[in-house]
C-alpha cells in the first residue's frame, strides 16, 4: 500500500518508476543535442558582444529538460496510482510545475532583458527538439505504410 492507502501492482514501487525506454531516450538525444546546441548559442552570442544571452540559452534549455523528466515521472507515477486521488494529484502538479518554471524563466528574462530573452529560447528550443525526437518514429512509420 503506498501513503494514500491505495495498492501498487504487484513489485512496482511508485517512488522507483521509469519512463519507457522509447520516453527516456528521447529525453537522452535531446539532452546530447542541447549540450552542443547550448555551446554554439553562447559562442555566437558573445562574437554579437551579448555573451550572457548564450548562458541564459543554456539554462532555458536546462530548464527545459528538467521539466521534461518531471514530466515523464509525474505520467509514470500516475500510470502506476490511477484513480481519481491520483488525477488530481497529477493535474495539481502539472499545473505547479508550470506556474514554477514560468516563473522562474520570467524571473530571469525580466530583469536581464535583452539577454534575458535567452532563457525563453533555449526553453523553446528544447521543447522543439522534444517534439521533433518524439514525432519521427511516427513519420517513419507513416512514410512505411
Amino acid at each position: 500500500m503506498n501513503p494514500e492507502g491505495e495498492v501498487s501492482p504487484v513489485g512496482v514501487s511508485p517512488e522507483v518508476i521509469d519512463a519507457p525506454p522509447h520516453a527516456a531516450a528521447n529525453l537522452r538525444r535531446c539532452v546530447i543535442i542541447s549540450v552542443p546546441l547550448g555551446i554554439v548559442a553562447t559562442g555566437l552570442s558573445a562574437l554579437i558582444g551579448h555573451p550572457l544571452a548564450g548562458l541564459l540559452v543554456c539554462v532555458g534549455l536546462a530548464l527545459g529538460a528538467g521539466n521534461t523528466y518531471l514530466v515523464q515521472r509525474s505520467v509514470m507515477k500516475y500510470a502506476v496510482a490511477g484513480g481519481a486521488n491520483g488525477r488530481r494529484r497529477f493535474v495539481g502538479g502539472v499545473f505547479a510545475r508550470l506556474v514554477v518554471l514560468s516563473a522562474a524563466a520570467v524571473g530571469i528574462c525580466l530583469p536581464l532583458l535583452p539577454d534575458g530573452l535567452g532563457v525563453l529560447g533555449g526553453l523553446a528550443a528544447f521543447q522543439v527538439l522534444m517534439l521533433a525526437g518524439a514525432s519521427m518514429p511516427l513519420i517513419r512509420e507513416l512514410r512505411q505504410a
